[in-house]
């Protein structure tokens, strides 16, 4: 696992600066989890952080649903909070390095904290391609600012750009601008369905 990253985010819980966390699911995707009618779905949260979304699927009855995030800080508040949980589907690892097979992996403000190289986002492109199942897909949302030079998460990046990194591993079925993002995010936000190619 990448300590510098651990440390790097374990910090920021520690010291609550946790910006992006709004404290209850994101609408656009609670909305999307309202309309999956099995809940058989195997289902992976990837740097989920406090996994409000997690939470909310499990409330719904989705009970395959995989917490990761580099951090144990987050991981263990979510056991805090919802202590039903199983136990073995919150896990400290790196995205990168991290095995296994979903049918569906939600993103929520995971892409863009990782430094914005090319490198960066073609390994998670092709990492999230690899952890789905054959028909999988990887549903969320991105951010819609332009990607700044000044070191500072979130990163952001144009559709077209984001298309340019999905596409050789993704067929897109919808990736358009977010049109019940909450008010501050408001305008600022695109929802995809990607499906595996």
């Amino acid at each position: 696992m990448n300590n510098t990253e651990e440390n790097y985010w374990s910090t920021r819980y520690d010291e609550k600066k946790t910006g992006w966390d709004i404290g209850y699911p994101s609408l656009p995707l609670q909305n999307y989890i309202d309309q999956l009618e099995n809940k058989e779905l195997k289902i992976l949260i990837p740097g989920a952080g406090n996994a409000y979304e997690a939470e909310y699927l499990f409330q719904q009855g989705f009970k395959k649903v995989q917490v990761l995030d580099i951090s144990k800080r987050p991981l263990e508040a979510f056991k805090n909070r919802l202590p039903d949980f199983p136990e073995d589907q919150l896990i400290q690892a790196d995205f990168f390095t991290f095995e296994d097979s979903f049918d569906l992996i939600l993103e929520q403000t995971f892409f863009c904290s990782f430094e914005p190289t090319p490198e960066n986002r073609s390994r998670y492109a092709q990492r999230m391609s690899e952890l789905l199942q054959p028909q999988g897909k990887l549903v969320g949302l991105w951010f819609k600012h332009p990607l700044v030079d000044n070191g500072k998460r979130p990163f952001g990046g144009t559709r077209e750009e984001y298309l340019g990194y999905l596409s050789p591993y993704f067929e897109v079925q919808v990736f358009e601008e977010c049109h019940n993002s909450i008010k501050p995010r408001m305008g600022n936000e695109l929802f995809g369905i990607f499906k595996k190619l």
